[in-house]
């Protein structure tokens, strides 16, 4: 099912991709330098390319953000699991630790406590 919902929505989005590029491959001149009027340094790429590189650069540039962002989150998260896995190291060596239980014998009765007395 979610394969097939990822696909209902990436088709489409692949079709205006498609269509951006081939309504977009006019070449632009990409300058990096402001000042000038014969820049020093420029490229000439059709327009549909520098709007995909963009785009794939804004997505990095995001996720290396995010990532950093959410250091607090994985460093509890790391915490926590030491701890989780000391209380069921902990654990383990406690029940070990105890006694089994006498197994109940068919036809006598179970042990109770004594009543509290009065």
């Amino acid at each position: 099912m979610i394969r097939f919902l990822k696909g209902l929505v990436l088709l489409p989005v692949a079709v205006l991709v498609i269509l951006l590029a081939v309504a977009n491959r006019a070449p632009v001149t990409l300058s990096f330098d402001p000042f000038s009027e014969v820049p020093a340094f420029s490229l000439v790429l059709p327009l549909y390319a520098i709007v995909f590189v963009a785009v794939a650069l804004g997505i990095v540039v995001g996720g290396i953000f995010t990532w950093l962002g959410q250091g607090r989150v994985r460093r509890t998260a790391r915490s926590r699991g030491r701890t989780v896995r000391r209380l069921e190291e902990e654990t383990t060596r406690l029940r070990a630790a105890v006694p089994e239980p006498e197994p109940v014998r068919p036809g006598l009765p179970a042990r109770t406590a004594l009543p509290a007395p009065r």
